[in-house]
């Protein structure tokens, strides 16, 4: 039986949003490869083999469970980890055009709020969530999570106009719609999410307890792998880059090869840790747990904006940028607080 314990829900979210925060760091150690043979590289280890390989270790008697789970839900899940996986992809070509920080911001913000907000509406279980304890504090800490995003949008796009490192291709009309767009998109995984219940239900009465999430992985995320691939697949063609995985472009030393492949193992498990410690957390929310979606977005910017400075990403910014900053933070703890409270007090009342 899962004992709902919100704030250790909290803190395992935390963790997980730590593992996204730092994930695409070892990014930057790579050489000789292009964008989309990094990228499938590391979504196949996140999206693709880590959902399998969780799901064996931690889901008892897994075979009988994908046997017994409904086809249609099964489905279901995976259809909406594709579309999940579409937004995904928008997000990383809205970079191109506005740079990361307006793109975070705008997309994590849109995601954030639609992602909280729509399951509960869609199920109908937004009245009754209204009218236990608490409520008003979860639901101004969506709110204003969804501020603090922007916010720190902003100082990070004040922090790129600080250092010169401005996109020349600089285009907010292509830009915007496509940020809109993955904010949409990335929202519906907490449709999957919510869509593969059954199964997680059906994983928890073969004995998965706190760790029957995982199976869910299996379909939402390797939804949104088949998209990534296709993508990626699509930008080999296109630039004849299939090579990188065998051999790196002249003038590259031999070992950055194998480095490369490590470098996106890595990352993968980073990713892939979000993912593992959300459902961990989500279990535990108790009557809240649609905020679960809201508290790992708003973490997740909190804890990227904190990893700027152990990479001295600040340095050198003009004295507004810092102002701006300084007001995100507080704003993202200021939300994560009352998503606390709120959830506290939900759970200690009768």
């Amino acid at each position: 039986m899962i004992t709902p314990n919100p704030l250790l829900g909290i803190l395992l979210h935390a963790i997980g949003a730590v593992s996204a925060a730092f994930c695409y760091t070892p990014q930057k150690g790579t050489r000789g490869w292009s964008w989309q043979t990094y990228w499938l590289a590391q979504a196949a280890i996140c999206w693709f083999v880590l959902p399998f390989v969780g799901a064996w270790f931690t889901v008892p008697e897994l075979a009988a469970v994908l046997r017994e789970a409904p086809r249609s839900v099964m489905a279901q899940t995976f259809v909406l980890g594709a579309i999940y996986g579409i937004g995904g992809t928008a997000f990383g070509v809205a970079i191109r055009y506005i740079g990361f920080s307006l793109t975070y911001a705008i997309a994590i913000g849109i995601s954030c709020v639609l992602g909280t907000m729509l399951p509960a509406i869609w199920h109908g279980e937004l009245q009754a969530i209204l009218a236990k304890t608490g409520s008003s504090y979860v639901l101004a800490g969506v709110v204003i999570g969804a501020v603090g995003i922007l916010a720190s949008g902003l100082a990070g796009r004040f922090k790129e106009l600080d250092r010169e490192s401005r996109n020349d291709g600089f285009n907010l009309a292509k830009g915007l719609p496509l940020c809109v767009l993955a904010g949409i998109l990335s929202a519906v995984y907490g449709f999957s999410l919510a869509a593969g219940q059954p199964i997680a239900d059906i994983a928890a009465a073969h004995g998965a307890g706190y760790f029957q999430g995982n199976v869910i992985y299996i379909f939402s995320n390797t939804g949104a792998f088949l998209t990534t691939a296709i993508y990626s697949l699509w930008l080999h063609k296109k630039h004849r880059t299939f090579g990188e995985y065998v051999e790196l472009p002249a003038g590259t030393e031999k070992p950055k090869l194998q480095l490369n492949f490590a470098l996106a193992v890595l990352t993968g498990f980073l990713w892939y840790g979000q993912f593992f410690f959300y459902g961990l957390a989500h279990v535990r929310m108790g009557d809240y747990k649609f905020s679960s979606w809201a508290i790992h977005m708003i973490m997740l910017v909190l804890f990227s904006s904190l990893a700027g400075f152990i990479w001295r990403e600040w340095t050198g910014c003009k004295p507004r940028t810092w102002v701006m900053l300084a007001l995100a933070l507080m704003i993202l703890i200021t939300a994560v607080l009352s998503l606390s409270y709120g959830n506290y007090l939900g759970e200690a009342s009768p």
